[in-house]
């Protein structure tokens, strides 16, 4: 299977056009206020045209209620829900049952004793997130530029594909997926000049990264079989 590249965070029309030009397979815009990269809902009305079918939308927020989903939804008709926050496992079900969108969820990942939950949200969810847990005092789930432990996902068996995040660039996604064998890279900080600031030149570089990795562990693999 093809290596997905999600870059998240977007929020002008000039990053946005250079995550599409560039190959990316998903754009993430956020919905969440404490963030540097939170979106207005008129400003996800204007970007989303931009897209126009070249890469997947994905919807990113933290612990929404109905109502916030609902006008997300209308402003700009994502192709998937990105939830980052505590949702259960019974929270995405209704999220899956009132707006019939399929559901990527964010697990924070620290310790081997995060990967407890995964049986649940396989259940219910069309793809996993990992992420690194964030720490105590922070004011927002993800998008901090930090890495976890890659090994920790070593040999990891799901029924539902993976993506990887957390502290992702252009100069780490190489041991990130070969160690890993994660089918999708999401990255955000990775590729910003400041916080919330995308910075197009980066964006290229670290696609460009990701598909050099992408065909080295191709590679690999078939020089195994």
């Amino acid at each position: 299977m093809p290596l997905i590249v999600k870059i998240c965070g977007l929020s002008t029309i000039e990053t946005l056009d250079a995550a599409l030009q560039a190959g990316a397979d998903m754009v993430g815009f956020v919905f969440f206020p404490p963030s540097p990269r939170h979106l207005e809902l008129p400003r996800a009305r204007e970007l989303s045209p931009q897209v126009r079918g070249r890469a997947g939308k994905v919807a990113l927020t933290v612990d929404a209620d109905d109502a916030t989903l609902s006008g997300i939804i209308e402003a700009m008709r994502p192709d998937l829900l990105q939830l980052h926050g505590k949702e259960t496992v019974a929270r995405i079900r209704e999220i899956k049952r009132l707006f019939g969108l399929p559901v990527m969820k964010a697990i924070g990942v620290e310790t081997a004793a995060d990967l407890a939950e995964l049986p649940g949200y396989a259940a219910v969810a069309d793809r996993l997130l990992f992420d690194a847990r964030p720490p105590k005092d922070a004011t927002r789930p993800g998008g901090l530029g930090v890495p976890f432990d890659w090994r920790l996902l070593e040999n990891l068996s799901l029924e539902v594909p993976f993506m990887l995040s957390g502290g992702l660039a252009a100069g780490n996604i190489h041991d990130a997926v070969c160690i890993t064998r994660a089918g999708g890279v999401d990255v955000s900080s990775g590729v910003e000049s400041s916080p919330g600031v995308k910075d197009a030149g980066m964006i290229r570089d670290f696609i460009r990264a990701a598909r050099a990795a992408e065909t080295s562990l191709r590679g690999v693999t078939s020089h195994v079989e």
